[in-house]
């Protein structure tokens, strides 16, 4: 590991310990060189997954859009950014799970739903609102019955 102070790369591993999160460690380092300390943070490295966007057009799988995504439809509302961290959470276990390299954006769009709607009922309408993206009342209202007879 490269000092952020030196550049050198002879440094000791002084304290170990796991985040909060349990998903990588954090290491405190000194420099063998300079004498400083820095810390730094190990974790699994992800295996590539492609988002198959509907126009078939592929991307990186990025968990940060899901996470602006739920920021935006729980907005206003009584989620806290633990349980949105949650929900993030379960749905990137659920997309590394498939141990498919490629993944189809309404497959995430679907479980992205699925947590709102245990989560949040407005956040879940308005989600589904522009992932749906419903074109009239009509269609908004019978989201709205098929939510109410569930």
């Amino acid at each position: 590991m490269k000092c952020i102070y030196c550049s050198s790369t002879d440094s000791k591993v002084v304290d170990s310990r796991p985040t909060e999160d349990g998903l990588s460690i954090r290491r405190r380092r000194e420099c063998v060189v300079c004498g400083k300390r820095f810390t730094t943070y190990e974790k699994v490295e992800s295996p590539m997954i492609l988002v198959v966007k509907k126009d078939g057009r592929r991307e990186s799988f990025d968990v940060e859009k899901i996470r602006h995504s739920l920021i935006k439809a729980c907005e206003k509302r009584s989620v806290g950014m633990e349980q949105i961290d949650a929900v993030v959470g379960r749905i990137e276990r659920r997309v590394y799970n498939t141990l498919d390299q490629e993944i189809s954006s309404r497959d995430i769009g679907e479980m992205v739903m699925e947590e709102l709607r245990q989560l949040d009922e407005v956040a879940y309408v308005r989600f589904a609102s522009v992932y749906r993206q419903f074109k009239d009342i009509n269609t908004f209202r019978d989201e709205l019955n098929k939510l109410l007879h569930d």
